[in-house]
């Protein structure tokens, strides 16, 4: 049996079949939060969207090993994550960077944005707590297909999701102390 042009495995099979329009159908929508994904866990604007151009090249030249019935998104994350734990392995690039945060003395009056406490909180969460945290509540992810994009199991997402908003918690208490 075919499948239905315009669904999602119909666009997967046109793909396949070299449609370049068809796999810009599918992966069009996962760029922004894959983007968003990458900078979450590589904290790099230059290297996620490196990241996310290299990911769009795997995944059409591995579309072929997409599970029949699979949806798109989670296969496709799974591959930028992977993507960015080998980079964040092979970091000889960071050696080179100046960190850009300021800190509390840079500011009048010692005055702080919110957002920088956030970030340096953040920061301080492993690269796979911080792209569990956003999944979950930034890109409302079930935590099935986080599960499968981390490559753990649906508990474990759960249970990483969970310690690291409480260890977000303490950092937070800890930066603004």
């Amino acid at each position: 049996m075919g499948t239905i042009p315009g669904t999602e495995a119909g666009l997967i099979e046109s793909a396949r079949g070299g449609d370049d329009a068809a796999f810009d159908a599918l992966v069009g929508p996962l760029i922004e939060p894959a983007y968003k994904l990458a900078v979450v866990m590589l904290r790099d604007s230059q290297e996620a969207q490196d990241a996310v151009q290299e990911t769009c090249f795997k995944a059409w030249t591995k579309l072929p090993q997409l599970r029949q019935d699979s949806p798109m998104r989670p296969w496709f994350l799974a591959i930028l994550a992977n993507h960015c734990r080998t980079v964040r392995r092979t970091r000889w690039w960071s050696v080179v960077k100046v960190p850009s945060i300021r800190g509390r003395e840079d500011f009048p009056g010692g005055e702080i944005d919110s957002d920088l406490d956030l970030n340096r909180a953040l920061g301080k969460l492993s690269a796979t707590d911080r792209a569990a945290l956003f999944l979950f509540f930034s890109l409302d992810v079930p935590l099935v297909e986080v599960a499968r994009i981390l490559k753990i199991s649906p508990q474990a997402a759960k249970s990483r999701v969970h310690r690291a908003v409480v260890k977000l918690r303490l950092n937070m208490v800890e930066v603004a102390g």
